[in-house]
């Protein structure tokens, strides 16, 4: 696992401008952390490390963003409310029926299928998903997952379970795919 240590919400920002220089068409990048750790401060990065102008924010309420005019499209998904969005419409006897929210996750689950994931995933541009853990089994298999950890109010530690992040503190290796 190879790690980056960020101080500021600058610093990350700037991490992800460097980690853009290795990404190829049809990379995935799989985000997982806590509310705050920086994951969309790294998309920020990425989508101007990749020549794009447009104005990077969360795509809680709609599921994907995509963002063009850079050297590739990206496709910013946050599966955050997924859950949360269908439980809040179930009536509130279902919520006897299915204490664990099963229904709720299936429902997020269809929302998200319905999208036409391999579009994305297997197309031209970067697909950038965070909160990915809350349904690994959509995720590619090629996809780069990269955890964000708040260590204090200002740092935060980014790893990856490949070595795209180098110890020089600078990502340059291309995507892989397996």
């Amino acid at each position: 696992m190879a790690t980056f240590i960020s101080n500021s919400p600058v610093e990350t920002e700037a991490f992800g401008r460097r980690f853009a220089k290795g990404v190829s068409p049809g990379s995935v990048l799989a985000l997982k952390g806590e509310l705050g750790s920086g994951k969309t401060q790294f998309v920020k990065g990425l989508v101007a490390g990749l020549g794009s102008e447009a104005s990077v924010t969360s795509p809680t309420f709609t599921i994907v963003h995509e963002y063009a005019g850079g050297r590739l499209p990206v496709y910013h998904f946050d599966f955050f409310r997924l859950q949360d969005r269908q439980r809040s419409r179930r009536e509130p006897s279902d919520v006897d029926l299915d204490p664990q929210g099963l229904a709720s996750r299936e429902a997020g689950y269809q929302s998200v299928v319905r999208l036409g994931l391999d579009d994305y995933f297997f197309g031209a541009g970067l697909s950038v998903i965070e909160w990915a853990d809350k349904f690994p089994e959509l995720i590619p298999e090629q996809a780069q997952w990269i955890s964000f950890e708040m260590k204090s109010e200002n740092e935060r530690m980014i790893a990856t379970r490949d070595d795209a992040i180098r110890e020089s503190r600078i990502a340059l290796k291309p995507h892989q795919m397996k």
